[in-house]
């Protein structure tokens, strides 16, 4: 659907009376972004800028923020998210689009209840456990209340265009309500159901904990060898090398490769367990046991980790588990018992050794063990009655979302992981023995007094329990609730007006380290959603589940100089509020914007960030200089009135502008920035402001001067409208004095007609003006190897014919600062320029712009520099040690500082030269 766009002049009501004037005084002497930046978005807010109407007749564009943790902080990951985001949503307003950016919170079960239970234990030496489940709850919503407001606070500091009115939480009424709605028609569906298995266990926090939830380090163990069965080498034994002692007290079999005839006669023995005298392994053959792997036989302990439970299942193996919900050893009735995991692992050993059984000698073992990312714990596989989804069939349907293009991932290489996920998903463990969050709403009957069995139900949000039911105690696993974001934030299950007019949401924008944990959730629920309620939510074409959002664009990690992730333990990492206070939110934002490749890492650091501020003030200051020699924005001359100068830059606009909204459109952000800052920077900062300079006399206002005021006005407002996005509070400050416009946020996007009409580019101008580029700066080059200052004129003479520059001629004297020669010229140099046309000579009269015997000195010591510096780079490559050991690129590095220091010493001893001469 595309958006009717209303011109320039007709939106903003601009008009050529605001040419010729010096409005500079509407702008502060220099750019201080933290003067005008909290003003300025108070100000968008109250004027309900960001606020759509649900029933406008603009097209709909709408995109939910992924939810951050109620009590968290912006970290830079966030900052990268919400800046793209935010490009994307306000580019978007000002092409005449309805936009909708919904901001909201994620209760954030885990990570909130711990730190509440943490605050507790420090101001009042508490537990959860010392309070009833409600009291308990009710300490949350106070911290969430005190705390939970900061991360807003910094998004309204880095310039987020969300619409406040319509902020969601995890927890409030409705979006509880869509939670119990999807529950209950999963659970109808059969999708929803309860079973004894595997999961991440957290001792500490004695609840299961998502994937996501878990990190895995690398610990230095110890590599135990155990001998099971007989003692006596002649009779039938096993050996076992394994990391976790304190396992073997739930060992029910010792596994081998079927085809490993070292073992063959052993299969289907048993041997007694050597701690639980009474309970017995058995001897299986499983394709899982690498043969070449130790000793080729492995213990099984089923209910304690994931391989050995998949074992386990297929051998039809007991479970035994052998640790309470805190790790520590129970229901073995052994001298372990109310052992924690690691005393119990020495103690154990221990045993085992003066059994004998401890065959090798213990060596020194590193590996990877996951640890709870809350509680920092290492992680507990634990056999566990929970709740979970079957999602074989809403994989199914999200893979087949993205097969069919309803939803396009960007970038497309990363398609196959998300197929992967989809291909070989695992049922989904959804229940937490947590206080904090949605509880399941399922409930429980009395116990039946035969049978022991209890009659369950599932319990809809316009439902009651029967009397005398008990509500499951769990609640819901976070990534539950924030699957149903893009709809529930609408107002699902109910029919509200902004689900009508935003949903399906338009793109999703998130780091591609949670494509399996968030987004592919938000694809399975959003699918089965609408195959539900489809009266609701619609449907894709060809009749298929309608998809959450239509683009899922996926950015990288943000990483430090060095490419290293981010960490407290390696101190590497930067708050993006300091960037803030230092540099600005522009520079932080543009600095974020103009490295996001998709699906690229992106390293920064406070170079990149001072770099980016360097970028404001230097638009802000070119901005300031148009405005006091009277730039402005009115109809453009016709081109025919325009010099040459004018027109190559209207046409480089237009390539430019083109360009961009093709980056864009493609989810290029660094790209599209990156030629902003060039385009910006090097074409019209630093050449056409200088052209303009030339052509607008001091003395008064001639046609074309006039023209060239309108032109850098026109060309400065497209620039400031295409930065915009990524730069709002610099482009807002400026493109009001610029225009006398309401607001940038507002304003329209760009388009050929704010450029060059969409006229054919002039070639011919463009070429004439490269030329003369080209010219101006081998002239100002060869004036400062003359030593002749910048602000001297120097007579010369050009003959522009035969290179088609003649009309060039004022801009090039004024711009190389080369007045036309007088009777008393006197060639003293000439310099040859090769031009697209032609080589031209240049003869300049230096003679009374030098001081011949100072420049003499100046040029001895910068070759004594130059030749200092080639010695020593010339030692270096001579050294075979240094050539041996040193890395490539350092090398290179020493090759290329002794390349220039050897056109140095050849430039300035031919300069001396000239001088002698």
């Amino acid at each position: 659907m595309t958006a009717k766009i209303v011109g320039v002049t007709e939106h903003n009501g601009l008009n050529e009376d605001m040419v010729g004037t010096n409005r500079a005084d509407a702008l502060p002497k220099s750019w201080e972004p933290q003067a005008v930046e909290a003003d300025l978005y108070a100000q968008w807010v109250d004027k309900g800028y960001f606020t759509p109407k649900a029933e406008s007749d603009k097209p709909p564009y709408s995109i939910v923020l992924p939810p951050p943790n109620v009590t968290g902080q912006l970290h830079m990951g966030h900052a990268l998210d919400h800046t793209l985001i935010d490009s994307i949503i306000r580019r978007k307003r000002m092409q005449g689009y309805n936009t909708l950016w919904l901001p909201g919170a994620d209760h954030a079960g885990i990570a909130t209840q711990t730190k509440v239970e943490a605050h507790l234990k420090d101001t009042e030496g508490k537990t959860r456990w010392d309070y009833d489940r409600d009291d308990f709850i009710s300490k949350v919503w106070e911290w969430k209340e005190k705390y939970g407001g900061t991360i807003q606070s910094q998004m309204r500091a880095i310039g987020d265009s969300v619409d406040w009115s319509r902020e969601r939480f995890t927890l409030d009424d409705g979006l509880s309500r869509a939670v119990q709605t999807i529950f209950k028609q999963l659970y109808d569906a059969g999708l929803i159901y309860r079973a004894n298995r595997l999961v991440n266990w957290s001792p500490v926090l004695e609840t299961a904990v998502s994937d996501i939830e878990v990190v895995y380090k690398d610990v230095e163990g110890e590599l135990v060898s155990i001998r099971y069965g007989s003692l006596d080498d002649d009779e039938p034994h096993l050996v076992v090398a394994t990391t976790r002692v304190e396992t073997i007290l739930g060992d029910v079999a010792i596994a081998v490769h079927p085809d490993d005839e070292r073992y063959a006669d052993l299969v289907g023995k048993e041997f007694e367990h050597p701690l639980r005298p009474g309970h017995t392994l058995k001897v299986v053959a499983d394709d899982y046991v690498d043969p070449e792997f130790g000793t080729g036989a492995v213990k099984i302990t089923p209910a304690h980790d994931p391989n050995d439970y998949a074992m386990g299942q297929r051998h039809d193996l007991d479970m035994p588990t052998v640790m309470d919900t805190t790790g520590h050893i129970a229901y073995t009735d052994t001298e372990f018992d109310g052992m924690t995991r690691e005393e119990a692992r020495v103690a154990i050993r221990e045993a085992l050794a003066a059994q004998g059984r401890v065959v090798k000698e213990i060596r020194p073992y590193v590996h990877s063990v996951g640890h709870s990312e809350r509680s920092g714990e290492a992680i507990e596989p634990r056999l566990s009655k929970q709740w979970f989804v079957k999602v074989e069939e809403l994989a199914r349907m999200s893979g087949d979302a993205v097969r069919e293009g309803d939803t396009t991932i960007h970038p497309e290489s990363l398609e196959p992981r998300y197929f992967d996920w989809g291909d070989d998903m695992h049922d989904w463990c959804i229940s937490r023995q947590l206080w904090w969050g949605h509880r399941i709403p399922i409930w429980y009957g009395p116990e039946d007094p035969k049978t022991g069995e209890r009659d369950i139900v599932c319990v809809g949000p316009d439902e009651k329990a029967p009397e005398g039911y008990e509500q499951d105690p769990d609640v819901l696993d976070t990534w539950f609730s924030s699957a149903l974001w893009p709809f529930s934030t609408l107002g699902w299950p109910e029919d509200t007006p902004d689900l009508r007019a935003f949903y399906p949401t338009n793109v999703l924008v998130t780091a591609y380290d949670i494509l399996f944990f968030w987004v592919a959730r938000m694809m399975m629920f959003g699918t089965f959603a609408s195959t539900q309620t489809p009266e609701l939510l619609g449907k894709a074409d060809g009749d298929r589940p309608q998809v959450p959002f239509t683009d899922l664009y996926l950015h990288g990690l943000v990483r430090d100089e060095q490419g290293r992730k981010m960490s407290k333990s390696l101190g590497n990492g930067i708050d993006p509020m300091d960037w803030v206070r230092d540099y600005g939110a522009d520079a932080l934002r543009f600095t974020l914007a103009r490295g996001a490749n998709p699906g690229v890492d992106l390293p920064v650091g406070d170079d990149a960030a001072a770099a980016s501020r360097n970028f404001a003030t230097k638009i802000y200051n070119a901005t300031k200089f148009a405005l006091m020699n009277g730039a402005g924005v009115a109809p453009l001359p016709n081109r025919d009135e325009l010099t040459d100068a004018d027109r190559w830059i209207l046409d480089r606009v237009e390539e430019v502008r083109q360009k961009v909204d093709a980056y864009l459109d493609d989810f290029q952000f660094a790209k599209a920035n990156e030629l902003l800052y060039h385009f910006a920077w090097d074409e019209l900062c630093d050449w056409y402001v200088e052209i303009a300079k030339a052509q607008i006399p001091r003395d008064g206002v001639s046609a074309e001067g006039r023209n060239t005021q309108i032109v850098l006005g026109r060309v400065l407002d497209v620039v400031l409208r295409l930065l915009h996005p990524t730069m709002p509070f610099v482009t807002e400050v400026l493109w009001k004095a610029l225009t006398g416009g309401e607001s940038l946020v507002i304003a329209n996007w760009p388009t050929s007609a704010d450029t060059n009409g969409g006229a054919t580019p002039d070639e011919v101008a463009a070429r004439r003006i490269q030329d003369a580029d080209k010219l101006i700066t081998e002239l100002r080059r060869f004036r400062a190897d003359q030593g002749v200052k910048p602000s001297q004129k120097v007579p010369g003479r050009l003959d522009f014919a035969a290179a088609d520059l003649d009309n060039q001629e004022n801009l090039i004297r004024n711009l190389a600062n080369i007045e036309p020669p007088t009777d008393d010229f006197t060639e003293s140099a000439t310099i040859e320029v090769r031009l697209s046309q032609a080589t031209i000579e240049v003869a300049v009269d230096t003679s009374g712009a030098v001081d011949v015997e100072a420049e003499r000195k100046r040029l001895e010591k910068d070759l004594a520099k130059a030749n200092k510096e080639l010695e020593q780079t010339g030692k270096k490559l001579a050294n075979d040690n240094f050539l041996n050991k040193a890395p490539a690129e350092v090398v290179e590095k020493i090759r290329d500082r002794q390349k220039v220091a050897q056109e140095e010493v050849e430039r300035i001893t031919g300069r001396l030269e000239g001088l002698r001469k």
